[in-house]
């Protein structure tokens, strides 16, 4: 799904999408259920999840949920801890030597904050990842974000807007932006 790009829900690309997450959600129900040690099990299924092989040198550490699993772009020498999340219908790129703590979620899509238009369509916009990035426990990464080389995500921190390189980010504080 292209930045800014609205798709209709029970449209025939909304039922192609949902028909892939039911796929996704059953390979990743019996890849978080193998024993630890079952790495051949684990290659074959990470293998059905995304659509090609692991990069060499990539680590995850199940549970693991996507709900897509097509369009999550893992170059060498990632390190994903255990429990993470990534929705990636329209897109996530993680750079080389990525370490994303445990519990970390990466979002590529949403819901238009009109109510009214809200359980109509579903927007979104890719994520990526420069090169050495490390993502702390427990942070959200939302659509359309870009995280630069070197930059360092704080445990818990709620990502909104890109990242500059070689940044330290922290923070989640809810706050009233506007009312309808």
């Amino acid at each position: 799904m292209p930045d800014d790009r609205l798709v209709r829900i029970h449209s025939a690309e909304f039922r192609a999408m949902s028909q892939r997450v039911l796929r996704a959600t059953e390979l990743t129900s019996r890849l978080n259920v193998l024993p630890f040690d079952d790495e051949a099990g684990k290659a074959e299924l990470f293998e059905l999840i995304l659509g090609r092989p692991l990069p060499g040198g990539v680590t995850i550490q199940p549970p693991f949920y996507t709900d897509h699993g097509l369009r999550l772009d893992l170059a060498e020498r990632v390190f994903v801890n255990q429990n993470c999340t990534f929705l990636d219908y329209a897109g996530i790129r993680l750079g080389e030597r990525v370490m994303v703590g445990p519990r970390a979620t990466f979002i590529t899509v949403g819901h238009p904050v009109d109510p009214g238009r809200r359980r109509e369509w579903l927007s979104g916009g890719p994520i990526d990842v420069a090169e050495n990035v490390w993502i702390g426990a427990g942070a959200t990464i939302l659509p359309g974000v870009t995280i630069g080389r070197d930059a360092v995500i704080a445990a818990g921190a709620v990502v909104v807007d890109d990242v500059p390189p070689s940044t330290l980010v922290t923070g989640v504080k809810a706050a009233v932006r506007r009312r309808w």
